[in-house]
């Protein structure tokens, strides 16, 4: 079994539990090291029961708590060595160095790092594998690249970035030059793209998928179901992360 949680997902800050064989994973800490631990209980959980800390690049909203919570729990943290760069990793920390599309594996568990179109040093997102069940967690990508495609297909989960609308971000309050980095080729997939990406990954194998990473400023809630009409008819669930509030432990069966 894998099972996996959104301790949160927006602009203000990003978390993710994966969970599997001897391995509890936080992907992400965009919180303080406070909140973080304030939204493990939420689940049941404290910081003592991770295994260590996957970072997909060096924004803030990623990264805010990862260097005090990693002291804090003495525990590892993986990220590739422009994130590192990016993030001004200090020298005091457990750091693992990763590299896009070299497998590593932490408590039994294969992680694969995908390299992703997005404005920072050395971006990656996440497909972790178990006991036959692939999981894959992909926010922060300004396109869908074929390699992206390939590495995504057939997961029976996965968390998916829907950010924006293109004519609510065209209309809405932020500066022309930011308009231009969030809907361009490395920002954020619009809601259209995350559709489309989700037609071309066989999503009849999905157990699970949460949609993740909405803008508050630049789209809604209502507008994103909208834009999954089609996914619905074949994912039995599609449930939808929010900067706010926890999606709950959602479980992958094998077989």
């Amino acid at each position: 079994m894998i099972r996996f949680a959104s301790l949160g997902s927006g602009s203000r800050g990003n978390a993710t539990l994966v969970e599997a064989g001897d391995a509890c994973l936080l992907l992400d800490c965009g919180f303080s090291a406070r909140e973080l631990e304030r939204r493990l209980a939420l689940l049941a959980l404290d910081g003592t029961r991770l295994s260590g800390i996957l970072v997909t690049h060096e924004h803030s909203d990623h990264v805010k708590g990862v260097w005090t919570l990693s002291r804090r729990h003495n525990l590892p943290v993986y990220m590739t060595g422009g994130t590192a760069k990016g993030s001004a990793a200090p020298s005091d920390i457990d750091l693992h160095l990763i590299t896009p599309q070299q497998r590593f594996q932490v408590g039994g568990v294969d992680v694969l790092p995908v390299a992703v179109p997005h404005d920072a040093r050395e971006p990656v997102q996440f497909v972790f594998q178990y006991a036959g069940l692939k999981l894959g967690v992909l926010t922060d990508l300004g396109h869908i690249s074929s390699h992206v495609l390939e590495c995504y297909q057939g997961c029976d989960g996965l968390l998916v970035e829907a950010n924006h609308d293109p004519d609510m971000l065209a209309d809405g309050p932020y500066p022309y030059t930011l308009k231009q980095r969030v809907g361009g080729d490395w920002g954020h997939l619009n809601n259209a793209q995350t559709a489309g990406l989700l037609k071309a990954v066989e999503p009849r194998s999905l157990q699970a998928l949460v949609v993740g990473h909405i803008s508050q400023q630049n789209n809604a809630l209502a507008v994103v179901q909208d834009a999954m009409t089609s996914i619905a008819k074949v994912v039995p669930e599609i449930l939808y992360a929010s900067q706010d509030d926890c999606v709950d432990w959602l479980a992958l069966e094998s077989g």
